[in-house]
């Protein structure tokens, strides 16, 4: 038996300002942006450059209930971990294009970390493993 884990759902306020912000900012390709109107709603992913995995699907919050973890869906802890193969050079881009970073780079045994929000206060850990 063969699985894996294909899309992770992140709630979103907008789709438009979601888009922006993972294709402007951190450089994601935006893989599918469809309109299902049985559901009034659209499918919306989004992948790292490069990856040949996991995506986000972008699901915009549809009632109150859903709109009070827009950015808190992990409960304040870390919730995505973006692999790269060049810390300094994607931490130094980020930074210029005005990414919140709550915990500064370090150098841990698994390689060099460094904590950043995406537009909604989501955690994100950037991360070059060793």
């Amino acid at each position: 038996m063969q699985q894996s884990i294909f899309h992770v759902a992140l709630v979103v306020k907008e789709y438009d300002e979601a888009i922006e912000f993972y294709t402007k900012k951190l450089n994601f390709t935006l893989v599918e942006d469809t309109y299902q109107p049985e559901q009034d709603k659209r499918w919306v992913v989004v992948a790292p450059p490069g990856s040949s995995g996991m995506s986000l699907l972008l699901a915009r919050a549809s009632n109150a209930e859903q709109e009070k973890f827009i950015g808190n869906q992990a409960g304040g802890r870390v919730f995505l971990f973006l692999s790269t193969d060049d810390f300094w050079r994607d931490y130094m881009a980020m930074v210029a294009k005005g990414i919140k970073f709550i915990r500064e780079p370090k150098t841990e045994d698994y390689g060099t970390v460094a904590v950043f929000e995406d537009l909604y206060g989501t955690l994100w850990d950037l991360i070059e493993r060793k």
